[in-house]
């Protein structure tokens, strides 16, 4: 986080320094394991399990033990194969703690097992916190595996959409769940995701998250696109003609974030479109022009791209390939993950020839989908993401000049 009279890089001056594509692919450094396929809430808005795909319904529930030794294996390959120094195992699903703590924990020690030896495996599992309890907890801490957990807030009235398949609210056990990892666990707590509704209150939200001491906060635009637009947007309006909740909602998250005058917590999209804006490296995928580094194992050892594409048809995040006939490698060839690593090669010719384009990087691919046209269009976002990168853009240089330097932001 900046301090003192630094000189702001503008967007317009960053244009200098767009990334050409990768001459050659890439390889992975996150992989993102489906242990568990089903989940023990039916969240009314989820994208993967009330969307167009369909895909989920014909694979196992869990990841049989030989899926899992493979993937273990398979990782390991790639890791020896790139001389990876760290990687990120990402153990997920539906709700993966169905599989239990313990299998968790299995499958963790044997990808750390496998790799080559100067390769750190930081090992996360993402979950809706309903199933932790005390025992569950101390059992991943115990085994190196940090613990996010997705909420739509810190109170019962921001999730009231998340209930199970009976249509009870979840509430209870999951704000359990985040109490018990903050108190007893506070090394194995990774944070919070939640996904922005610009129908609540987002001072509200943000304190009420704050009170559940999570280390670092994921805010997230909902899954929508151009052909099935996120609440609050239509599909048809121009984008100069748009108006823009999600940018204005996380804009005031913004504010009371960087006035704090201490760091509360992380926030990994202010934080990374602030490196951005000083023209360092980004690593989300929802901003920046970095190629995508993330691949999928599901529970049937099929290799996929990141789920977030299921939001956009039947299919859509398909490969071909799966662990037992293919190497992660062959993953990093295929023609969409290469499209993905393409940097604004990729991007539509609007986007490439925006003033903010390595800040924005054209936003999540996800979100540029249209029916007809696939994905390359600008994203859904893109005017609330031009409301945001420019408020941001506009505090910095605020906090920057040497008037303002010794207030500053977060630490």
């Amino acid at each position: 986080m900046p301090r003192g009279p630094t000189p702001v890089p503008t967007p317009e001056v960053q244009r200098s320094a767009v990334p050409t594509p990768a001459s050659v692919p890439l390889p992975f450094g996150q992989f993102i394991v489906k242990v568990h396929g089903r989940c023990n809430l039916a969240c009314r808005y989820c994208y993967l399990y009330e969307g167009p795909d369909r895909t989920w319904r014909e694979r196992p529930a869990a990841a049989a033990p030989a899926v899992l030794d493979r993937a273990a294996s398979r990782i390991a390959e790639h890791a020896a194969t790139h001389a990876l120094r760290d990687l990120s195992l990402v153990l997920h699903g539906g709700e993966p703690l169905l599989a239990g703590a313990g299998r968790l924990a299995a499958f963790a020690g044997l990808v750390r097992e496998r790799v080559p030896r100067g390769c750190t495996v930081h090992a996360i599992v993402q979950t809706n916190a309903t199933l932790l309890t005390e025992d569950r907890i101390a059992t991943l801490a115990r085994h190196g595996i940090r613990v996010g957990i997705s909420l739509d807030g810190g109170l019962a009235a921001h999730n009231t959409l998340r209930v199970d398949h009976a249509g009870r609210p979840s509430w209870p056990a999951a704000s359990r769940g985040a109490r018990l990892l903050a108190e007893h666990h506070p090394e194995a707590y990774a944070g919070i995701l939640t996904v922005v509704d610009p129908r609540t209150d987002p001072a509200e939200v943000y304190a009420s998250l704050l009170a559940l001491r999570p280390p670092a906060l994921d805010l997230l635009l909902p899954h929508g696109n151009w052909s099935a637009p996120p609440p609050g947007l239509s599909g048809t309006a121009e984008v100069s003609d748009r108006p823009t909740p999600y940018g204005d909602w996380l804009s005031t998250v913004f504010d009371r974030w960087w006035s704090a005058g201490r760091r509360e917590t992380r926030i990994r999209l202010f934080e990374e479109c602030l490196a951005l804006l000083l023209g360092l490296p980004g690593a989300t995928e929802s901003l920046g022009l970095d190629p995508v580094n993330a691949i999928v194992i599901e529970t049937d050892g099929t290799i996929e791209q990141v789920d977030s594409l299921k939001s956009a048809y039947d299919t859509a995040a398909a490969t071909g390939l799966d662990i037992f006939r293919h190497t992660l490698d062959d993953a990093t060839r295929h023609p969409a993950v290469a499209a993905r690593q393409s940097g604004a090669a990729s991007l539509a010719a609007g986007c490439r020839a925006c003033p903010l384009l390595t800040v924005c990087g054209g936003g999540h691919y996800a979100h540029r989908y249209r029916a007809g046209h696939g994905f390359t269009n600008p994203s859904v976002y893109c005017a609330d993401l031009q409301r945001l990168i420019r408020h941001v853009a506009a505090r910095l240089t605020e906090a920057t000049t040497p008037r303002a330097a010794s207030q500053g932001g977060p630490g």
